[in-house]
């Protein structure tokens, strides 16, 4: 979510779409809640940071404020359960149902053999 600096007669939002494939309701549920919560509770917002953060270090990272998201759904959902923002704005049956579902899909996702198994291994052992 950005709020351009440059307002104008008005001041709007944009919002660059998640994953294609979220629930975009969801999805917007938590924004929503999270920029109400930023609000709530008088949160900064960090300074711009305009260098090609691909080729910084982590010490270039660090310094300049940048965290890594997720690298992985699992990463993502444990992230997801800690944060009490998920559950308030879902609700309690929809947070639990969203985190058995999405674990169910992980593990699938671990399970699968891919392509490049096959290739690479099968020969091999």
């Amino acid at each position: 979510v950005r709020i351009p600096a440059a307002r104008g007669m008005s001041t709007r939002t944009e919002v660059r779409c998640p994953d294609p494939s979220c629930n975009p309701y969801l999805a917007l549920a938590m924004m929503l809640n999270s920029g109400l919560a930023g609000i709530k509770n008088e949160l900064q917002v960090p300074p711009p940071v305009n260098k090609d953060i691909f080729e910084m270090n982590d010490a270039q990272m660090a310094a300049e404020g940048v965290t890594v998201l997720p690298g992985s759904l699992k990463e993502a959902l444990d992230v997801f359960k800690t944060n009490p923002l998920s559950k308030e704005t879902l609700g309690g049956h929809i947070f639990e149902k969203y985190i058995e579902a999405k674990e169910k899909e992980w593990d699938s996702y671990r399970c699968a053999v891919t392509q490049w198994e096959l290739e690479n291994y099968l020969a091999v052992y």
